[in-house]
């Protein structure tokens, strides 16, 4: 099993055909949102609902995967709160109940989006606002530059919208 191989479909079909409830954060989230960063692995926070551990455990299962801390991964580590690194055959997978900032998976999936990623996946992507909410309460220093980078495309977005608007009532005054 190696890590060359990241392949975001493959993870989340696995995911899917689980029929797990989770949202997706971290770098590929950004990514979707529009960050021009790069990633190689999948944040997920799923819900901790016992039934959904049970499927994510059998997504687990599904992929070969193997804890980071050695031996194979574990749902009890996820239903204690504690976050648990994976690796596949399609590349690193990272459960994280809790991300910094939040209150877990509840707390993210309501203003999570589901989008279209192709191959008829349509995964929950954390929001930009809660994605920056998580760089905010993080101690890494690269993610400074990440938080930065993300609340200037909040900016251009926000700017965008309004101009939009004005061209609106401009068209419509005249």
């Amino acid at each position: 099993m190696s890590d060359a191989g990241f392949d975001p479909y493959v993870l989340l079909e696995a995911l899917e055909r689980e029929r797990t409830s989770y949202v997706v954060i971290g770098a590929f989230a950004r990514v979707v949102n529009g960050s021009g960063e790069t990633t190689g692995a999948l944040d997920i926070v799923p819900s901790l609902r016992d039934e959904n551990l049970r499927r994510v455990g059998r997504a687990l299962d599904d992929l070969d995967a193997r804890s980071t801390r050695r031996g194979p991964a574990s749902v009890e580590t996820l239903a204690a709160g504690e976050p648990t690194g994976v690796r596949t055959s399609a590349g690193s997978l990272k459960l994280v109940p809790t991300p910094w900032g939040t209150r877990g998976y509840d707390d993210l999936r309501i203003r999570a989006n589901r989008e279209n990623l192709g191959r008829g996946l349509r995964p929950s992507i954390a929001s930009t606002v809660d994605l920056v909410r998580m760089l905010e309460a993080s101690t890494r220093a690269a993610d400074i530059e990440r938080l930065l980078r993300l609340r200037r495309m909040m900016e251009l977005e926000h700017e965008l919208v309004r101009s939009r608007r004005l061209s609106r009532g401009l068209s419509i005054e005249r």
